[in-house]
């Protein structure tokens, strides 16, 4: 077997694994493909930072990326836009409401203990809030009944609860303001505890469980050496007393435990804690978002949120295989036309360019949205565009009188360096637009450099293996297969 059939060989086997490759890996669907939610997050200033510069986005950034990856949203982008705003996109994400939420709050982590002669007051606020908890739970478990909210209203006492902290409503008092109430109430009762050393900045890391005796949901909090000592120290200096500690994030008090007299030796060691807060598991994992993520070094305000559907990305990519495949089917029509059976191998070849590329998209993963499609598309282009110049070069050989073999040697010869010209200048652009560019740009220049390599490769390697395979067959080899004869100025060709 000769080396030309090596070569084809290698491209057959290259293009059998791209197959299996494109069969196990699912390419990973953008936001415009997939469908999710998109939300534009403006970043505030403060009394102290009045002025917010490109370390405060990416502060702000660096919290947010956290806090994402804590959603568990997987292909989630997060670009800066102007000055003082950042796109997120949350492929899949049909809900963003959630997601907003864990995302647009500061999360600053408090342990605060009981300040004394407040014990009357605090039992108070909690009864409120435990009888607030109870209705957010049998309206939970009755699906927001009608019937039942009707009958809640009528009660005077938490109609009294409402008119304290000023929640009003145009309608009747449902899960949402019942969910505002609790939270008003939560706040009174963190300001019954004074503030001491220990903070979110000593958290290492945050999770959840599920109690199996009660089915609620916790969150767990693991500190730093400094943290745990602290938090020993803390829970020494009230163990045994009837001081509580409370849990505070963002003004709110979320857990207050009492501490036992075991402890007041050396306090909880080990550098764990947990919230018990009879939280849903949205609520536990909105929070172990918020803790893990970290606080914010500046407020955040969500001022737009857009869903795509499904649906929408599914004629999306529809639309885009559509035009992909009816672009590759009249290129190849032309190269047929054009270049008779050259055109036929170039068809050949570009099938197996996209073979090449879809396989690489799939196992790095690219991130396919409208643009890399886009990318893709044009990557064709520049794959057609080599073989042109290959099959001009050759058309040319061939008028000069040259026999076939040597004129199909010549062309990729004589096609080298204005291949490598163009293919290089496009990649640099696409070098530059992928570190310069953001969001959609970014995946734009990625489909598009992958794709001029792996172009430069079909052209002068996979190209040229075809038709070296093919000219092995006496049947096909012949000038009339590639150029006109009329087009040959001398009739006397040596053809072999």
């Amino acid at each position: 077997m000769g080396r030309k059939n090596y070569w084809f060989l290698f491209v057959i086997l290259f293009a059998v694994l791209s197959i299996f490759t494109i069969t196990k890996n699912p390419f990973q669907l953008g936001l415009d493909l997939r469908g999710g939610s998109q939300l534009t997050l403006e970043v505030q200033t403060t009394q102290e930072i009045t002025k917010i510069t490109s370390n405060e986005i990416e502060g702000v950034k660096a919290v947010l990326e956290k806090r994402v990856n804590g959603l568990g949203v997987s292909d989630s982008q997060l670009q800066t836009v102007g000055t003082n705003q950042l796109l997120l996109e949350l492929p899949g994400e049909q809900d963003p409401s959630g997601a907003a939420k864990a995302l647009g709050k500061t999360a600053l982590l408090e342990f605060r203990i009981q300040k004394n002669g407040t014990d009357s007051q605090l039992r108070d606020l909690q009864t409120q809030k435990r009888s607030v908890e109870s209705i957010l739970k049998l309206l939970d478990e009755n699906n927001n009944s009608a019937e039942l909210i009707k009958e809640i209203n009528t009660n005077n006492e938490i109609n009294n609860l409402f008119e304290k902290y000023n929640i009003k409503s145009n309608q009747i008092f449902d899960s949402y303001q019942f969910s505002l109430l609790r939270d008003e109430i939560r706040k009174e009762i963190a300001a019954l505890f004074e503030t001491t050393q220990l903070t979110g900045k000593y958290l290492t890391n945050a999770g959840r469980r599920q109690d199996q005796n009660t089915n609620n949901w916790e969150v767990t909090l693991s500190f730093n050496n400094e943290g745990g000592e602290l938090f020993a120290d803390l829970t020494k200096s009230i163990s045994g007393t009837s001081r509580l500690l409370a849990i505070v994030i963002d003004g709110i008090s979320y857990s207050e435990a009492s501490v036992g007299k075991q402890f007041e030796t050396a306090g909880i060691t080990g550098g764990a804690a947990e919230i018990s807060g009879d939280f849903t598991a949205d609520e536990a994992r909105e929070l172990e978002v918020q803790l893990r993520g970290g606080a914010l070094p500046l407020p955040i305000e969500i001022i737009q949120i857009r869903t795509i559907g499904p649906s929408l990305g599914t004629q999306n990519i529809r639309l885009s295989l559509f035009s992909a495949l009816a672009g590759l089917g009249f290129v190849g029509l032309f190269m047929i036309f054009i270049y008779k059976l050259a055109g036929f191998v170039a068809v050949l070849a570009l099938s197996f360019y996209s073979l090449f590329t879809l396989s690489i998209y799939a196992l790095l993963p690219v991130t396919l949205t409208l643009p890399g499609m886009a990318g893709f598309i044009l990557s064709i282009g520049m794959a057609v565009d080599a073989n042109v110049l290959i099959f001009e070069r050759l058309k040319e050989e061939l008028r000069s009188g040259n026999t076939l073999i040597r004129s199909i040697d010549a062309s990729f010869k004589n096609a080298f360096s204005s291949i490598i010209d163009g293919h290089l200048t496009t990649l640099i652009s696409c070098i530059t637009l992928f570190y310069l560019g953001t969001g959609f740009v970014k995946g734009f220049a990625a489909t598009l450099g992958i794709g001029v390599v792996l172009s430069l490769f079909t052209a002068l390697t996979c190209t040229k293996a075809i038709l070296k395979f093919l000219m092995s067959f006496q049947g096909l080899r012949k000038i009339s297969n590639f150029i006109n004869l009329n087009q040959i100025p001398s009739p006397s060709i040596n053809v072999q």
